[in-house]
C-alpha cells in the first residue's frame, strides 16, 4: 500500500480593508478573509485597543495554549480571563456581514468606521482613528532591531 504525505498548507491573513460597521452592530468581512474563516468564527478582545478574529482550528489551538497556564497564578487567570470573557462565536450572514456584539464593539472603540488587518494567524478589527494612532510604523527599523534579540533575523 502505497501512503501519500500530503502537507497542510494554511493560508495566512494578510492585507488591510477599510469598512463600515452599520447601526445594528454588523460588519462586513472582506472575502478574503471570508474564504479561511469559514461560515463561523471567533472573535474576542485583542491586544493594544483591537479585537483579534480567528478560524476555528486557530481559535482551538489558542485555547489549548491558554489552558496550560497555571491557574495558581494570578495573571495567568486574569490573562485567560481577558481572552475567554470577551470572546463570541459569530456566524456570517447571506451579505458576508457579523454581528459584532455590544461589549466588543465598544472595547474596540467600534463606532462606524473601522479597519481589518490581516496579521498572519488571524485578523484584527481596529477602529480607523486607533489603526492610524497605532499604524504609523515610524519605528519599525527600530523594532526590526528589537526583534533580532526574539530570533527573527531579515
Amino acid at each position: 500500500m502505497v501512503t501519500k504525505c500530503h502537507k497542510v498548507v494554511k493560508i495566512m491573513f494578510m492585507g488591510e480593508y477599510n469598512h463600515t460597521i452599520d447601526q445594528k452592530g454588523r460588519l462586513i468581512v472582506p472575502a478574503k478573509f471570508r474564504e479561511t474563516l469559514g461560515e463561523q468564527f471567533v472573535v474576542t478582545k485583542g491586544l493594544d485597543g483591537c479585537l483579534f478574529v480567528y478560524d476555528e482550528q486557530e481559535w482551538t489551538i489558542f485555547e489549548d495554549k491558554l489552558k496550560t497556564l497555571p491557574i495558581t497564578n494570578k495573571e495567568a487567570r486574569a490573562f485567560v480571563r481577558f481572552f475567554l470573557a470577551g470572546a463570541a462565536a459569530v456566524e456570517v450572514d447571506k451579505q458576508g456581514r457579523i454581528l459584532l456584539p455590544a461589549v466588543l464593539r465598544e472595547f474596540a472603540k467600534l463606532e462606524k468606521d473601522v479597519v481589518l488587518v490581516g496579521v498572519g494567524s488571524r485578523v484584527e478589527i481596529w477602529s480607523k482613528e486607533c489603526w492610524e494612532d497605532t499604524a504609523d510604523f515610524d519605528d519599525v527599523d527600530e523594532i526590526a532591531e528589537h526583534m533580532q534579540n526574539l530570533g527573527f533575523g531579515i
